[in-house]
């Protein structure tokens, strides 16, 4: 039934040991059909919104022929120079444009989403100072007995005098005591109170303004930012899109919210109502312990009750207020909500498409792969930090989860698809199935190379030098994505995230969970190290809230989310606090019949209400477990269900039954996936050595198919079951990977899987080769004649050197006689990208290390002619540039920074290597 139900990804399949060598093939039912989705989708940046219909629709068509399936239209500041063509956001022109694009994107099978904003955060024109993003502001006055307040209780930074608004005043006696004097303070600010009997001090608490404008606005898009937690102020700003669209919707999948980067907005103005109606007392009242640093339980508390107080009005008067907007124009959502203040798997949770982000790159020990540290930001992307997106759409069984990829992956116009290629698998590994690249922005054909661009973007624009050769790293994505999107996540350990214990932290006011900032919040806690070495040893896990928790159903397979998402067992890490309401839902999960494993029982009740009858309502849950010893895991049964407590989580999952993947311990990373019993594994080889053995998989499979997304060619694997365990041989390469589809029905195909057994000789291509470069410039350098492979810029030709594009090379060789077996094309250095013909045949793209192909149906005995199209960096025609004072980079705002978000400059640059540098061979096998 399952078999019926997949379709092939594509007309066309690889043949190729890695890489991407491309070659017809059979069709076939063993790759899921692909759609639009499916593909990689873009951020496109509008600059200026200086667009019109003929690029809009020259642009699309060539986004679509490189293997995109969509747009994210993001509108920016503009070029300057190119004033006069800027149109202004949601205007009716815009919005012209806006529905052709759409409907042209519709016409060539792609998708278009939109921001709802431009730059970010969202914000803009209508947002008056009373809807902008608000600090809180307090100033205190000393009084002395016998004092009064002399001055009119008013705001003393001046730029908050007119937009500050007066919202508590507390007088504290000596003792502590708090008294609200806010009726004693008139129209103007003058405080009416009689001179005071002790000491005393007054605390004023306005509602003042962050003064924070729209961060790289686009024409029509500039203005304060929205105050986030005001379902007022929400309401305003998405009013203006509704009246934009009175004379039609437009036909926008999702719109977008970018990461939340609303810097200092710690208030809103009617943060203090709902702080009261939350947590039943008036935190008026406590400015102080609200304003203190000083490290006392009660600080602590009551900055607590104050962040989830936030984060309750940012996920329902912002993000579910936005999204129930988006389902009124019948379209999703899909929010970045790192960064916010607030529980992120909340908030992740309740959009339709959850994303996250890539800022910076990974080091991987890959043979042969750059990172040079000039070129690269000190920041690592974590991927514990990007499974809270992809555990929220898990848990919510939501279909995508999204990620704005390649952020300052490496300095401008010096990213490879080799270095894209392990980026974008530690995301797949990480349960994104939805690629956004950062990204792409429109330019117009009058504008010379490099064309507009985007400081931040890694530059995937038709100007850039390895466009050519795109659709290899696109085609792979897509195949990955088609088989991380069907089925549903597997993933069988359900992990509690403390967020109390993080919000129980007495310095600061609000707490934005930042992808910069995780060193604080995240990696000291025992929750970060136990997901960190869960997923080491074998186990798949999702993150889940208290929310999501409380809506959850416990059975005897384990628990079950509100969203029909199941697991095999809860796990609770090591946490001091947890409310009384979590711990009665993990204890009525048990009683339902889930395994609940503790590492550790809480300790204590965040919050300041009532502290001490909830503290005795959680002794008197915990006092209901009785644990007995096992084999030094603790358990106790509970209905029809059992809790361990363990401090090894490993001992405890062992005892519950729940097997690691054990083919970890070869260095194979893995993500699977469910379709009716049977299974997806995408197995990812990012060791420094070629990995060949025999994995177990957890389950008895029917049959084993290998699929390679590299190339798109599959095969029956050798496979055996033995004891509730499938045992397969991989072959995999530093760099590769591959998809064992373990069916529990039936074959996928009939064809076998060929392995590579031990090389038996092998022809080194040592022949002269032609070389003549095709496309680029600055200047199309004369052809040449090359005993020895080395890169354009050690040619001694200095138009060589300056120069980014495309260089063929073309040579013979001869095989004296074809045997039976295989041959693996292996180019050795390629600089940066290669797509190959034999025999006036097309073998592919070779997009990424290691460079290799499987080519034996394309050669014959005797002599053969190869064809090696080679594409370099932008990077030396750049440098070329800036030492000649060619004015490429005059923009509006930021105009065009580094890595390092200091002015750019390639002049000082090294030329880097271009070309195909071998040695380039033929290993016969």
């Amino acid at each position: 039934m399952f078999i019926k139900q997949l379709l092939y990804i594509s007309t066309f399949c690889v043949v190729a040991t890695s890489a991407t060598a491309q070659t017809k093939v059979k069709q076939s039912n063993v790759w899921p059909a692909v759609k639009k989705e499916t593909r990689p989708w873009t951020r496109w940046w509008w600059m200026g919104n200086a667009v019109d219909q003929k690029n809009i629709g020259m642009l699309l068509r060539k986004y679509q022929q490189a293997g995109f399936g969509g747009v994210e239209v993001t509108p920016i500041y503009g070029a300057i120079g190119y004033e006069s063509r800027y149109i202004d956001f949601l205007s009716p022109k815009w919005m012209d444009m806006l529905n052709y694009t759409a409907t042209t994107a519709s016409q060539l099978g792609m998708g278009v989403d939109m921001n709802t904003g431009t730059g970010w955060p969202f914000g803009g024109p209508q947002i008056k100072p009373a809807d902008a993003a608000t600090r809180l502001i307090v100033q205190t006055y000393k009084l002395n007995p016998g004092e009064i307040v002399k001055d009119a209780i008013r705001v003393n930074d001046p730029k908050q005098r007119d937009v500050a608004v007066l919202q508590a005043l507390v007088a504290y006696d000596e003792k502590g005591n708090a008294t609200n004097v806010m009726s004693k303070v008139d129209a103007n600010g003058n405080f009416n109170m009689p001179p005071v009997t002790a000491k005393t001090e007054i605390y004023a608490a306005f509602a003042g303004k962050t003064l924070q404008k729209v961060k790289r606005a686009a024409p029509g898009g500039e203005g304060y930012t929205l105050d986030h937690l005001s379902k007022t102020a929400t309401d305003t700003y998405l009013a203006r899109f509704t009246n934009a669209y009175k004379s039609g919707r437009p036909n926008v999948r999702a719109y977008f919210n970018d990461s939340y980067e609303v810097y200092g907005a710690s208030w809103s103005p009617v943060l203090f109502d709902a702080f009261q109606k939350e947590h039943g007392y008036d935190l008026r009242l406590h400015l102080r312990e609200l304003m203190s640093e000083d490290d006392k339980e009660a600080i602590g508390r009551v900055k607590s009750d104050y962040r989830e107080t936030m984060s309750n009005m940012l996920l329902h008067n912002f993000t579910q207020n936005w999204t129930n907007w988006a389902h009124g124009l019948k379209s999703i959502t899909k929010n970045q909500s790192h960064g916010s203040p607030g529980n992120l798997l909340d908030l992740y949770g309740t959009v339709d498409i959850p994303e996250c982000e890539t800022f910076g790159s990974s080091k991987f020990n890959i043979p042969g792969l750059r990172r040079d540290s000039a070129d690269v930001r000190n920041v690592d992307p974590n991927p514990i930090m990007l499974e809270f997106a992809s555990s929220a759409g898990h848990v919510n069984s939501k279909p995508l989860v999204s990620s704005e990829t390649f952020t300052w992956l490496t300095e401008h116009f010096k990213t490879s698809y080799s270095q894209c290629k392990p980026e974008v698998e530690q995301i797949f590994l990480s349960g994104v199935n939805h690629v956004f690249y950062h990204g792409t922005t429109y330019s117009p054909e009058d504008v010379k190379f490099p064309g507009w661009l985007f400081y931040a973007s890694m530059n995937m624009v038709p100007d850039n030098s390895l466009w050519s050769h795109g659709k290899g790293l696109n085609e792979y994505i897509t195949r990955c994505q088609s088989v991380l999107q069907a089925g549903k996540a597997d993933n069988e350990i359900l992990m509690y995230w403390p967020i109390y214990d993080a919000w129980n932290h007495h310095k600061g006011l609000d707490m934005p969970l930042a992808i910069h900032d995780i060193n604080e919040w995240l990696i000291p806690t025992a929750f970060y190290k136990n997901a960190t070495n869960l997923q080491k040893k074998g186990y798949s896990l999702d993150f889940v809230s208290d929310l999501a928790l409380s809506k959850s159903l416990g059975t005897t397979a384990g628990v079950k989310t509100s969203a029909n998402a199941n697991y095999k067992v809860l796990v609770v890490p090591e946490c001091t606090m947890m409310p009384v309401e979590t711990l009665q839902q993990i204890i009525k999960l048990a009683a339902q019949g889930a395994t609940v494993i503790f590492q550790k029982l809480p300790e204590d009740v965040p919050g300041l209400a009532d502290v001490e009858g909830r503290r005795a309502k959680l002794k008197q849950l915990l006092s209901t477990l009785k644990f007995s010893n096992s084999g030094g895991v603790k358990q106790a049964a509970v209905g029809a269900g059992k809790v361990l407590l363990s401090a090894d989580l490993d001992d405890a999952l062992t005892t519950a039954l729940v097997p690691a993947e054990k083919l970890v311990e070869t260095g194979l990373q893995f993500i699977r996936r469910d379709v009716n019993g049977s299974k997806y594994y995408y197995l990812v080889n990012h060791t420094p050595k070629a990995i060949d053995t025999r994995i177990p998989l957890n389950g008895a499979f029917a049959s084993v198919t290998i699929m390679d997304p590299q190339s798109g060619s599959f095969g029956l694997a050798s496979a055996s079951t033995t004891k509730q365990k499938t045992y397969v041989r991989v072959q995999l390469q530093s760099g590769e990977a591959l998809i064992l589809f373990a069916s529990m029905q039936a074959k996928a195909t009939s064809s076998k899987w060929k392995y590579l057994e031990k090389p038996t000789g092998e022809v080194k291509l040592e022949n002269t080769w032609s070389l003549a470069f095709t496309q680029g410039g600055p200047t199309l350098p004369a052809p040449k004649k090359l005993s020895k492979l080395t890169s354009w810029t050690d040619l001694g030709d200095t138009t060589a050197v300056n120069f980014s594009g495309t260089g063929v090379y073309t040579s013979t060789f001869t095989l004296p006689a074809k045997t039976a077996g295989e041959y693996v094309l292996d180019l050795g250095q390629v600089d940066e990208s290669a797509r190959v013909w034999i025999n006036g045949k097309e073998v592919g793209i070779l997009w990424s290390i290691p460079f290799k192909a499987r080519v034996g149906s394309f050669l014959k005995a005797g002599q053969n002619t190869i064809k090696v199209e080679v594409d370099n960096l932008m990077a030396n025609r750049i440098r070329y540039m800036d030492q000649h004072n060619i004015e490429w980079r005059k923009y509006h705002e930021i105009n065009f920074v580094n890595i390092n978000y200091k002015p750019f400059d390639a002049a000082n640059w090294k030329p880097v290597p271009s070309g195909l540098l071998g040695p380039v061979k033929l290993v016969q096998y």
